[in-house]
């Protein structure tokens, strides 16, 4: 079988998600998204006309983000027009899925070249979406309008999820502060010491001025005593009620844990932050690579989805990684980095502790709590991480996975390589 190497990655900086604060909101998610094709074009001198398919993700996919993001970013971007394109949507996980399925497509030799990634406009979905509940329609539910859905498998909040879990896991307020604030110092430390630099493109407009060069969200200096004073964010939000019936999110989940007494313990401080990106990674065959010139930064090994309970939501990571790990026949112990999207800092926590992680291994650079989350983009993001990082420390084996909506996790293992190998 074909292997599917990774060429490159770049991301764009993240900016903060609300209009009006962040540098990135006045852009249209097309435009976020060509300068991400264009960057990964321009840096591997690709003849877009060569590229097969450009496999790109996106959560919320209406309004501006809806119409195939994909194919329309790339004309944006000035790719040929024989560069065909596809948008997919897997809640959070869909950025690696996009990079999944490319890989699948050139290891069945469908395919040879490929560029995967994503996008989303947080300042964009989350203003639409405020404006679409004061206009009296009833907000995005994941099950709740679907009511033989509902009955089988109620779904709640994803941040009431998280103190769901965390209640059930016995993890308190305390650690999830001190992830929170160790997620700051280690994006402090990546930036000044310049370990995005490699896959960072700056945003700039179309007269050449920068608009966005370095990551708008991260709070440097950030202490978990400074986050002990913050109120927690869901506790109101957990009894709203959302329809005429008198549901609840808390409802939702007491349905089915009907003796759990949820504690809430997240807040902005140790949760992920909405902010707007896009990133993408180059995937190609070796008789690709070889022909067009282009040196191989990683191989894919191994990719995998698992689906656990969707009333508490977030718990499919730890069942992915066993099942990828299985699947590229490593162990726990082999793999030297692992990155674990922060929607909350109950996911990564959960996650150390179910498999007996040494934290020094884990998110070193930061997560999405201090860098924020750019849903349909976060997955691809980590992925370009991990190649930058196993490149500057030597080290050969990465680990992403990440929470999705729905109880779905997709999770990825990649090798570092500098050369192709016989």
């Amino acid at each position: 079988m074909t292997e599917a190497y990774i060429i490159d990655a770049v991301r764009t900086p993240r900016g903060i998600g609300k209009i009006g604060k962040g540098a990135l909101a006045h852009l249209h998610p097309q435009q976020l998204t060509a300068v991400v094709l264009r960057a990964i074009a321009s840096r591997n001198s690709l003849d877009t006309g060569t590229v097969d398919d450009i496999i790109w993700s996106t959560s919320a996919q209406r309004g501006k983000q809806g119409g195939d993001l994909a194919r329309m970013a790339a004309l944006d971007a000035g790719f040929d027009i024989s560069a065909s394109g596809v948008t997919l949507d897997r809640f959070c996980g869909g950025g690696i899925t996009s990079v999944a399925l490319g890989t699948a497509q050139i290891m069945s030799g469908m395919e040879e070249c490929i560029i995967a990634g994503g996008t989303e406009m947080m300042s964009y979905t989350s203003e639409r979406e405020r404006t679409e509940v004061a206009g009296g329609l009833e907000p995005t539910l994941m099950g709740a309008q679907n009511p033989s859905l509902d009955l089988l498998h109620p779904q709640s909040h994803q941040g009431i999820c998280a103190d769901a879990v965390a209640s059930l896991e016995g993890i308190g307020r305390a650690e999830l502060d001190a992830w929170g604030a160790e997620s700051q110092r280690r994006a402090a430390i990546a930036i000044a010491e310049g370990r995005f630099a490699k896959s960072l493109v700056p945003v700039c407009d179309d007269q050449g001025a920068v608009v966005l060069d370095r990551d708008e969200y991260p709070r440097p200096g950030t202490t978990a005593e400074a986050l002990g004073q913050l109120k927690p964010a869901f506790a109101a939000l957990a009894d709203w009620a959302y329809n005429e019936q008198g549901d609840s999110f808390r409802k939702q989940i007491l349905r089915r844990y009907p003796d759990l007494a949820i504690e809430h313990v997240h807040h902005a401080g140790n949760s992920s932050g909405v902010v707007d990106g896009s990133a993408a990674i180059l995937l190609a065959s070796r008789s690709y690579a070889e022909r067009h010139g282009l040196a191989p930064r990683a191989r894919i090994l191994a990719t995998a989805n698992m689906g656990d309970d969707p009333t508490l939501m977030l718990n499919a990571p730890v069942p992915a990684a066993r099942k990828v790990l299985e699947k590229a026949k490593l162990r726990i112990e082999d793999i030297d980095l692992w990155e674990i999207n922060e929607a909350f800092a109950v996911v990564t926590e959960k996650f150390i502790r179910a498999l007996g992680l040494d934290r020094a291994k884990v998110n070193v650079n930061g997560g999405s709590i201090a860098l924020g989350h750019p849903i349909g983009a976060t997955g691809a993001i980590l992925i370009g991480t991990l190649v930058d990082e196993l490149e500057r420390t030597g080290k050969r084996y990465g680990l992403a996975t990440m929470c999705a909506a729905g109880g779905m996790a997709p999770a990825i293992i990649i090798e570092r390589i500098d050369h192709f190998v016989d």
